[in-house]
């Protein structure tokens, strides 16, 4: 049967089958092909979709505008102050009003029930730009970047989530490497693996695909043999300034060093979803240098600017990617 996603809403890839998240990615593909030689591919002309962003960011929104915009698509931008959801309206009216204007809804913020309310009560697709709880269109960049450095045969690889791996990033990647026959590693503090009940509901769904799922602790162990070693950030955007003493003291032993990537296999890659504090050219890393003595966090210099990274890729594979989002909900 083939794949029909018109009308979905996508806001968590626990919602998609193996099938429908492997035709995401060859859609992906094909538009990057398209991207990439010049070949106009404006299928939605005539449509328009708004982005409401309580968090700000760079990647996601040029990700939407210029893939809308390569689509045929009108595109409005809405930031934390222009627009009355949540405060004079309600969440559900807000959604109400949108749906009537607009033909697909982008959603970058903090409560993942806010994203549900849009898409409960807009009337047309709603996309997860990011929630504190997941981060589905950045695992589809994630792994449209390895694909394209293993040939497209990624059943069997292993990837390694260095760090914090309670956020959202981490727990995005557990699901979407179970979907699609990966091994998924979780490095990091005992206090900082993701909810047992999310364990389990992944280990069920590796185990069909032939897969496994591994928390750890052991750095060694995790990284051994490895094909991806992929890390975030040690303080998520929102979060308070208080906890990087804590994050730093709890985090420091799970950095990507040049040692850590030479645990993993020869031809392993590097992959961060940016923002990263690999240097002090920042004004937050500067002043973490000032205050704590620390000019890498969770990444080392040395290995952001390798051969083995891949962020680069990564970040633009996020504009077709969600190209491919949106074209195949709201295409038919």
């Amino acid at each position: 049967m083939p794949i029909n996603l018109s009308g979905r809403p996508f806001l968590r890839l626990l919602d998609f089958s193996t099938e429908e998240i492997e035709y995401l990615l060859k859609l992906s593909k094909n538009f990057k092909d398209l991207k990439r030689t010049g070949t106009p591919h404006r299928y939605l002309e005539g449509k328009n979709i708004v982005l409401l962003f309580q968090k700000t960011s760079t990647r996601t929104r040029c990700a939407f505008e210029v893939g809308a915009m390569d689509l045929g698509m009108g595109v409005t931008y809405l930031d934390p102050g222009s627009s009355q959801m949540g405060k004079k309206e309600s969440i559900e009216d807000t959604a109400r009003v949108l749906g009537r204007f607009y033909d697909g809804i982008e959603f970058r913020g903090f409560a993942q029930t806010d994203v549900e309310d849009l898409a409960e009560n807009a009337g047309v697709p709603v996309w997860n730009g990011l929630t504190t709880e997941w981060h589905p269109t950045q695992m589809l960049a994630d792994i449209l970047t390895v694909q394209e450095n293993f040939n497209y045969d990624i059943k069997g690889k292993t990837l390694v989530f260095m760090g914090d791996a309670a956020n959202n990033v981490a727990r995005s990647l557990m699901v979407v490497c179970s979907k699609l026959g990966m091994n998924f590693v979780a490095c990091g503090p005992k206090e900082n693996m993701p909810d047992a009940e999310l364990v389990k509901t992944c280990e069920a769904i590796a185990a069909e695909n032939g897969c496994t799922v591994k928390c750890t602790d052991d750095v060694k162990d995790a990284c051994t043999g490895a094909d991806v070693i992929y890390t975030d950030v040690w303080v998520s955007m929102g979060e308070p300034d208080e906890v990087w003493a804590e994050r730093i003291k709890h985090l420091e032993k799970f950095r990507v060093t040049k040692e850590v990537m030479a645990m993993a296999n020869p031809d392993a890659i590097f992959l961060h979803c940016l923002p990263a504090f690999h240097d002090t050219n920042t004004t937050i890393g500067a002043d973490i240098a000032e205050r704590f003595g620390v000019t890498e966090m969770e990444v080392e210099d040395e290995v952001f600017e390798s051969k083995a990274s891949k962020v680069f890729d990564e970040a633009e594979n996020r504009m077709h990617t969600i190209k491919a989002v949106m074209y195949a909900t709201l295409c038919g």
